[in-house]
């Protein structure tokens, strides 16, 4: 099942379970309240209210009460860091937490901060949803946790990153707000399967950049998920997996590959699907210019 969030040409937001061309519309304020309340997805589906996909606008699947981000899952990762001498090591299990309010879905711009960056990159991961609440369990209960998956766009803005992880720390450089393409939708487990045996894409103007798989993860997303739980969830709650090898700013040629207004980032996950995102400038967004180039 694909479970989606979608806004109605009146602007209202709703949620509902994608079949086919048209959306079964749950009784819910949002995703979220979904998995709060403990519902089904499948019951909420037959409420008997559908809506056709072509009248209705994608938005982020959800938007979680808290956002983990994982980072040095994929070793692939780290290793073509060294082949450009990256200013810091990427260590295994690295966390730390996202802005929610960066979350932006399908087709909607990341607006390129031109005042603060000038190395604009692109980060495909596999992202969990968690379904219920829970705290301090191990990885062989990681799975009843588990609603679905979602594909993320991680991006970074690569300076302010460098600048940052001289304390040994970073989170400003992937919170600015646009920097959290999610989506399309979230797919259930049974649809998915294993989700350790998933091709992984992305394509800048159709050009491949990153392709890998979800099996070279160093740790299972179980052991991630039980690793977490110390930090208690709540429903509804996203964790990121990783990204894989061939980010820009880990090539030879980086100042070639950043991202630039103009561009469209395509995320490709198999059984997902596509998460297509335009790059906008901050003028094109706002209309007026970028502030002036601020360095930290």
């Amino acid at each position: 099942m694909k479970l989606v969030t979608f806004e109605t040409a009146d602007g209202a937001r709703r949620a509902g379970a994608l079949d086919g061309r048209e959306i079964s519309v749950f009784d819910v304020p949002d995703m979220r309240t979904l998995f709060e309340r403990g519902l089904d997805p499948a019951a909420a589906a037959a409420s008997g209210e559908r809506v056709a996909l072509a009248d209705v606008r994608l938005c982020a699947p959800i938007v979680p009460k808290k956002f983990f981000h994982t980072a040095g899952n994929f070793r692939e990762h780290e290793e073509e860091s060294k082949v450009v001498g990256w200013s810091h090591e990427i260590a295994p299990w690295i966390m730390f937490f996202q802005n929610v309010d960066a979350i932006i879905g399908p087709d909607d711009p990341i607006i390129y901060p031109e005042h603060l960056t000038d190395e604009l990159d692109y980060e495909l991961e596999l992202a969990v949803i968690i379904g219920k609440p829970g705290r301090h369990f191990d990885a062989q209960e990681a799975a009843s946790y588990i609603a679905g998956y979602t594909i993320f766009n991680d991006i970074t803005a690569r300076d302010i990153q460098r600048r940052e992880m001289r304390s040994g720390v970073f989170s400003f450089c992937k919170a600015i707000d646009t920097f959290c393409p999610l989506g399309p939708w979230i797919v259930t487990p049974d649809e998915l399967g294993d989700p350790h045996d998933l091709q992984m894409r992305l394509r800048v103007n159709g050009e491949l950049r990153q392709e890998s798989h979800s099996g070279n993860m160093s740790v299972t997303i179980a052991e991630i998920i039980a690793h977490y739980s110390a930090l208690g969830y709540s429903a509804g709650d996203v964790v990121s997996t990783g990204t894989v090898s061939g980010v820009a700013g880990f090539s030879e040629n980086a100042a070639e590959l950043y991202l630039r207004p103009g561009d469209v980032v395509e995320c490709e996950i198999e059984k997902i699907g596509t998460l297509s995102n335009p790059v906008i400038s901050w003028e094109q967004a706002y209309g007026v210019p970028a502030p002036l180039l601020r360095r930290w």
